[in-house]
């Protein structure tokens, strides 16, 4: 039998989807086997550091922007004006045959993604990228569940963290503007909105950079200016594209008054005063903004041969909406590793196995190419164990892996870091 190598090796099936699934995580040990999920963004420029081939670069178009973002464990379609009709939407993996994991969790609900978040949510209500760029993208926030709700979307949170493994070269500018200088004024940010045709505004002259360090990370509320700097990031987050972009020019490129409003009820799109209140004051002028945002790794477990960590925790205003880990097995070593809930992982090192489902980290793909690094384990099987193998004699196994809103009350509390030897 001819395994298939690409994309166009698979039919595309919303049929059958239980016996597959059934018979797919029986033949794996309880994992769905997912497929690259390449996203563009038409007013950024790529990293080129996810390991997309660089001649498919620009695989959906020139007019479309470059690929500068990879999607994991996604049921979230993309926000992109002229997008394609499956953008942002992962697919599983089953033989010759592919389907959307959001149409796989739709048929299997809690026998994929656990009772709880099944009868809370019926879906997946997050997901996470890996995010490249060559310099930094404009300040920007990302709106409230009840803002959002305003156009028929949901809000979204977010959260960092900069792996080694795809932050080989640092790019442009690998800073980070976050929030406002506390003590900015409310009029101070009306007039670089009031000022968006007269050439930069100047938003950032009212904010603060901080230097990304990698094998770091930070949490994000909703309604706080951001505007990432150059290192590639993996990002868990809720399912949602919403965002608003409040600086009019980056590296001398436009960016358009409708990338601004786009997630605003039409009739607020030039309502300066409604544009500016979408911003949380208190938590963007917060004088301890660092201490309440920025992460870096905690030990959940260790032992021979394998180290695992907390890399994203904390909660947004009293609520867990996700956490992430990085789980690091030496060469030749095997553990079982037990969660508490399901999770999508990503392999950014090494090769193995996790239960009967082979992993091998690619050091290149095309755009059309499948690959063995990414992968959706259930709620039972992260609960029952999923046993990493590093078969590589010399190169450790690394996989982050994110998880669901609420499934990880033990995790560390936001400055728990600094407690640690």
């Amino acid at each position: 039998m001819t395994h298939p190598r690409t994309t166009e090796d698979l039919s595309t099936t919303t049929s059958n989807l239980k016996a597959l699934i059934d018979g797919h995580l029986e033949d794996t040990g309880g994992l769905l086997r997912l497929s690259p999920t390449w996203v563009p963004r038409s007013f950024l420029q790529p990293g080129l550091r996810i390991k997309l081939h660089p001649d498919d670069t620009y695989a959906y178009g020139l007019s479309r922007g470059g690929i500068d973002e990879r999607w994991f464990g996604s049921t979230t379609e993309t926000a992109n004006e002229g997008r394609a009709a499956d953008e942002g939407l992962s697919y599983v993996v089953v033989g010759k045959e592919r389907f959307t994991l959001r149409d796989a969790i739709a048929e299997s609900g809690a026998g994929i993604i656990g009772k709880a978040l099944w009868d809370k949510y019926s879906k997946w209500p997050v997901y996470s990228k890996f995010f490249d760029n060559m310099g930094p993208i404009p300040h920007h926030m990302h709106q409230s569940a009840e803002q959002a709700a305003l156009v028929g979307q949901e809000g979204k949170p977010e959260s960092y963290y900069f792996p080694p493994q795809h932050n080989n070269v640092g790019n442009n500018f690998p800073y980070t503007f976050m929030g406002f200088e506390p003590g900015t004024t409310r009029d101070q940010v009306r007039r670089c909105i009031e000022n968006w045709q007269k050439g930069e505004n100047g938003i950032l002259d009212l904010s603060k950079a901080y230097r990304l360090k990698i094998g770091t990370g930070w949490l994000i509320d909703p309604c706080i200016l951001h505007a990432p700097g150059s290192l590639c990031t993996y990002e868990p987050q809720w399912g949602s594209d919403v965002f608003g972009m409040y600086q009019n020019l980056v590296e001398g490129r436009e960016v358009p008054w409708s990338l601004l409003v786009k997630d605003m009820p039409k009739d607020k799109h030039h309502d300066i005063d409604f544009i500016v209140d979408q911003l949380d004051w208190e938590k963007n002028t917060d004088p301890n903004f660092k201490d309440n945002h920025y992460l870096e790794p905690v030990t959940s477990e260790k032992g021979e041969g394998y180290h695992d960590k907390w890399i994203v925790y904390g909660k947004v205003d009293g609520f867990q909406y996700f956490t992430a880990k990085e789980l690091t097995v030496e060469p030749g070593a095997t553990v079982t590793i037990k969660d508490n809930g399901a999770y999508s992982l990503i392999v950014v090192q090494g090769e193995g196995f996790a239960n009967k489902l082979p992993l091998n980290c690619p050091k290149l793909l095309r755009f059309n190419e499948l690959s063995q690094d990414e992968f959706f384990a259930t709620e039972s099987a992260a609960r029952e164990g999923v046993t990493f193998k590093n078969t590589s004699a010399t190169e450790p196994l690394v996989a982050l892996r994110y998880f669901g809103p609420e499934v990880n009350p033990n995790a560390p509390a936001m400055g728990a870091y600094k407690h640690q030897s």
